[in-house]
Order: C-alpha cells, then structure tokens, then sequence
C-alpha cells in the first residue's frame, strides 16, 4: 500500500509532528538532541533567516557537514528556503568540494569553522563570492552562524508548495571516474519512503533508528533524513561507524532499526565474533542497500543474530531504491528482492533492447515517479540514460519466475574473456567465503591472447594470504575461465561512502605496478 500521506512539503511534515508529537526527540547525535516542535520552530527561523540573507527560491546552497543534528536542520532550513541542497561528503578533498560548489554553481555554504581556511583558499582560486554559514558550538563571531539564525522567531519562512522541481542535486559516487550531479525532487524521494520504507521495512512512529549511513549520500538522505521525517520516528545520528561502537549502543535496547552498507555488515559481525556478541539488544530489522550484499555475509549474520537483515538494491538516479526483499514471505538468498511497489522494471538485451526471458541475465531498466529529472548540466549524459521514460541504469540482473531480482554485475565491467562474460561480483561472492579474506574486488586486465582476464585484489585477516589455498577454493567453487589470473594483496579496497567498489582506482594501482 503507497502512504500518499507521507508525500508532503517537509513544513507540512514539520508542522504534523510539531502538533501529534511535539516532546518526541526527532533527531540526536552525541552532543546535542531536537525533538520535534524544536525542529520545527528553529527552521522555520533558519530558513526565514536564509531568505533574508538574500538566497532566493532555486538558488543552490552547499551542505559541507559531518554527520549531525545541525546537517538535519540545515537541510530542512534549505528545503524550506526554496534552495536546491548540494550535499558533500565532510571528508571530500579540496578538489571535490570545488567541483562540486562550481559545478553546481552554488551560492552559499554551510560548513563548520574547522573548514573556513579551506573554503576561503577555495572560493579565492575559483573566484567567486560564496556566502558561508557556519554550524555548530565553535562558529566564528566574524560570519553568520546557523544557531544565532535559528533565534529569529519572527521571521517567516518561504515553504514553498511544489515538490515536483529539483530540490537536490546529489552526486554520484563516482565508481568511474569524476561524479556527476543527479537532480532529484522532493516528491520522487518521499515516494520511497511512502512505497517502500513504510509498506515493506514497517518504519513507523514508534521506531528508534540507529544510523551510520553518510547523509550527503542518496541512501542516507533518503532513509535517515527524509524517511525518518517523514513518518515522525526518532533517530540517533553516528559521525562515524564503528562496528564497537555500534554493538555497544545496540546493547542499551533503545533500537529498534538499524541500516547499513555491506561493508557495516561484514565489520559488524566480526567484531560480534571476535567479542563474543550474539544480541543486538531491541533491534527488529537491520537493512542494507548501496551495494550488493553477498549470500554468505546476509545468512551469516541472520544465524548469528537471529534478525531480518533486509537486502534492497538502489541507486541514486532512482532517489534510491528499486527493489526490496520484504519482511514477510519468500526471501530467496542472494536477490535483492522485489521491485518496489509502483515501480516498473524490465531486463532487456543491452544489444537487440528485447526483453530477456526469465533467468535470462540482461540490462535493468526502470520506470516510476522516483526517477531523477537528469543530470545537472549534461543533456547528453541525461538523453543516454533516460530513454522514453526508462532510465537505463548499466546494471546486469536477472529475474527468477517469481519475479526476484538479483544483480549480477555492471555491463561496463563486464569482463569478456576469449568471448565468455565474467561478471567480478561472481567471483567476490566466492573469494569473501575463505576464511582469510576480509574484502576484496576484482577488475579486468588486458591479456594479448585472450582480450581479458579476471585480476583479483584481497584484504586479508592477519595481512598475509596463501594464494595456493585461495585459488584452489576459487577451482572448487568456479568454472576454470573464471580462476584469476593476479591475486594482489592491498591493505584496503577503495570503496564509495555506499560501500561501492570504485574499481577505476584499481586499474589505475595497476598501471603504476
């Protein structure tokens, strides 16, 4: 069932809790909380006090923050000034952050004071006139600081009606290379908390969320930000993750719902195993979107723990989600699930565009209200992804007869070896089973005979790795063709703040080799 109710201007939402449950807490990190009518009344003042600063409905407004109570306010303060938000990542290099504010062309800042130095030396080499809010305890007396905006409370805020045009520009992770930035409105991304987190994770009132998640990225924004708003829980905000940390919290019973990358996943059941952990305290469902959950890591945890770690597949071009495994009923290992309810899919042959029959392996294709407007300033970019309504999202899956997806790889890392594909998460899945290995990834390498050749990266336990027994477990578990041809040991493997392998920076480890 779509809860349309939920699809609402966020001062209407505001304005619901503010009156239904003004003590609840709505947001807490580990200095400061806000319950709901304080939400409400402080950006109200903030977004009033934007207006007056001279940011104009449209005009696009940089969030720079760590994860915290003042992002929250920020961004809803933004929404309700009628500003376009252009989250980024508090631990962007200078290069990205200046791509980022030129690229998207914005007009004002809101960042800490830790990062004025940075911001002046950024502004004065692209030479523009940013205006920079600052957030927290620690802002400076000499430039406009957030909590001193949020006391003006006789000012009015714009709140405008529509949520049909752009209200974020996000940009993606960047697993090929330099990010582009994805126009999503504020209606496609309620739209997934009203026909997914709602209907099939039961997220409600009475829930107390425990989030890792990076808000400048879609998934984090959309579930910890939005969704929580949405449906008027409550939610405790980490900076960081820390799978310690984490357990320790669990353990207090004050959570109910906990969301996470794969890579949280994995960190967090070892530790669990390492200290002996088997309960998570009040938590009724873990969920993981980002990337793509192996089986053996989703079943693991489950027997340990005994919770519902719920597996859903997203990008950001959707405003997040596609497809989800549900709480209830069939839950085939190793799909991520269903397509979300109102939402159309189709794999298709990436040559002749014909639908593929069922376990057939083919592009996923995707139509519905949550898809993005485009990419900011690249109408080629936009015509090639978005074709008759159908955004192309590069992605191999298939289906099974009873419609369960599952992901298979990316048409563009394909890895076609003397004419035979090989999809690297194939091999992943296998190699994170042998108990030495913490993470890996694989890329293609040019070969003069064959064209390509599967070349695998790991993360080991103790730093070292028998790569005798590691390729005799991928002989056991994989057709010969498949068996790398390079096994490199790396202390990390480069992952997005969505835990998505950015293989390109692999490739180019390999070519300084």
């Amino acid at each position: 069932m779509l809860h349309v109710n939920l699809i609402e201007p966020v001062s209407k939402l505001l304005a619901r809790h503010a009156r239904e449950r003004p003590e609840q807490v709505a947001f807490s990190d580990a200095s400061r909380s806000i319950n709901y009518a304080e939400l409400a009344q402080r950006t109200a003042s903030i977004a009033a006090s934007f207006s007056k600063a001279g940011i104009r409905e449209g005009d696009k407004v940089g969030i720079y923050l760590p994860n915290s109570v003042d992002w929250i306010e920020a961004c809803f303060a933004g929404l309700r000034a009628g500003a376009v938000l252009v989250p980024i990542s508090y631990d962007a290099v200078e290069g990205e952050i200046s791509y980022r504010l030129s690229d998207a062309g914005c007009r004002a800042l809101i960042t800490t004071a830790a990062r004025k130095d940075l911001i002046a030396k950024i502004a004065r080499e692209e030479g523009s006139s940013l205006a920079v809010i600052y957030a927290g305890k620690d802002a400076p007396q000499a430039g406009p600081a957030m909590a001193a905006l949020a006391e003006d409370s006789d000012a009015r805020p714009l709140d405008p009606e529509s949520i049909d045009h752009a209200s974020f520009i996000i940009y993606t992770s960047g697993t090929t290379g330099r990010a582009k930035g994805v126009l999503l409105s504020l209606r496609g991304m309620l739209w997934i908390a009203a026909s997914c987190w709602v209907p099939i994770c039961g997220l409600s009132d009475k829930d107390v969320v425990l989030s890792p998640l990076p808000l400048f990225h879609s998934y984090g924004l959309n579930l910890s930000v939005l969704g929580v708003l949405a449906v008027g829980a409550s939610e405790h905000i980490l900076e960081k993750f820390s799978p310690q940390q984490v357990l320790e919290l669990m353990q207090t019973g004050r959570y109910s719902v906990f969301p996470g990358v794969p890579t949280m996943f994995h960190y967090l059941l070892q530790r669990a195993q390492e200290s002996g952990v088997d309960q998570l305290g009040n938590i009724r469902l873990c969920i993981s979107a980002g990337a793509i959950m192996p089986a053996t890591l989703n079943k693991a945890f489950e027997d340990r723990f005994g919770k519902p770690l719920l597996d859903g597949y997203g990008i950001t071009e959707t405003s997040t989600m596609v497809t989800m495994n549900w709480l209830n009923g069939a839950r085939p290992l190793g799909s991520c699930g269903l397509p979300v309810p109102g939402l159309a899919v189709r794999i298709v042959d990436p040559s002749s565009r014909e639908d593929v029959p069922f376990g057939g392996e083919g592009e996923l294709i995707v139509r519905g209200p949550n898809l993005m407007m485009g990419y900011h300033n690249k109408p080629a970019e936009t015509a090639s992804a978005l074709r008759k309504g159908w955004y192309h999202t590069g992605d191999l899956a298939k289906s099974d007869a009873s419609g369960y997806l599952t992901i298979t790889g990316r048409i563009k890392e394909l890895i076609i070896r003397g004419g035979q594909n090989i999809a690297p998460a194939e091999i992943e899945e296998v190699v994170a089973r042998h108990p030495q290995i913490t993470d890996c990834a694989v890329v293609g390498i040019q070969h003069a005979t064959l064209g390509e050749v599967p070349c695998l990266f790991v993360v080991a336990k103790n730093g070292e790795i028998d790569v005798a027994s590691l390729l005799e477990h991928c002989r056991a578990h994989l057709s010969s063709y498949k068996i790398p041809e390079a096994t490199h040991l790396v202390p990390e493997i480069p992952r997005t703040g969505s835990g998505k392998i950015m293989r390109f920076k692999l490739v180019e480890a390999l070519n300084r080799m």
